[in-house]
């Protein structure tokens, strides 16, 4: 092992010394700076775009409102075509008849009568709280661990089962819908 004052200590100067070796840096203040270059104006600019093909996609964005609305990019209407001011109604081939396979435009059948049932979501649901309070019954009177550990499990089961379908976005999705005359 070599001794620390055997060490070359000629690599470290001192602070006077390596100041003068480099030079005094002049420091410069903001103001001189400012005055010696000039700065141009950064400004945005538009380049506009070709027209694209439509590609048939769909796109989130926002309407003049500012409420969100869903556009697409119909691949039918090709971009050379003449397009139709947003108000203007579409133009079909008209009917002989003058009405179409529902009845004439903005009328609705008066008679009409929807009916919605959701019994059959009830009565799912009444089973599965009849199931879960047997199985309630059953986990309090148990005295053997393994039977108690596969009951919490089931009812674990029938609860997230029971969560998932008693709420009313499930009960609207599972009605069943049918016309009356």
């Amino acid at each position: 092992m070599m001794p620390i004052s055997g060490v070359n200590n000629g690599t470290v100067q001192p602070l006077t010394t390596a100041e003068k070796v480099l030079g005094a840096s002049k420091v410069q203040k903001p103001e001189e700076e400012t005055q010696s270059r000039q700065l141009k104006p950064v400004m945005d600019e538009y380049v506009p775009e070709e027209p694209r093909e439509p590609s048939g996609r769909y796109w989130m964005g926002r309407d003049e409102d500012g409420h969100p609305k869903i556009y697409f990019d119909d691949r039918s209407q090709a971009a050379d075509a003449p397009k139709q001011p947003e108000d203007a109604p579409e133009t079909e081939e008209p009917d002989p008849a003058g009405q179409g396979a529902k009845g004439p435009e903005g009328e609705k059948d008066k008679d009409e009568v929807w009916e919605g049932n959701s019994d059959k979501v009830d009565r799912e649901i009444e089973k599965l709280k009849k199931k879960q309070q047997e199985l309630e019954q059953r986990l309090g009177t148990e005295t053997d661990e393994a039977k108690i550990k596969n009951l919490e499990h089931q009812l674990a089961q029938v609860e997230r089962e029971l969560k998932q379908k008693d709420n009313d976005t499930y009960r609207r999705q599972h009605t069943t819908v049918r016309q009356l005359s």
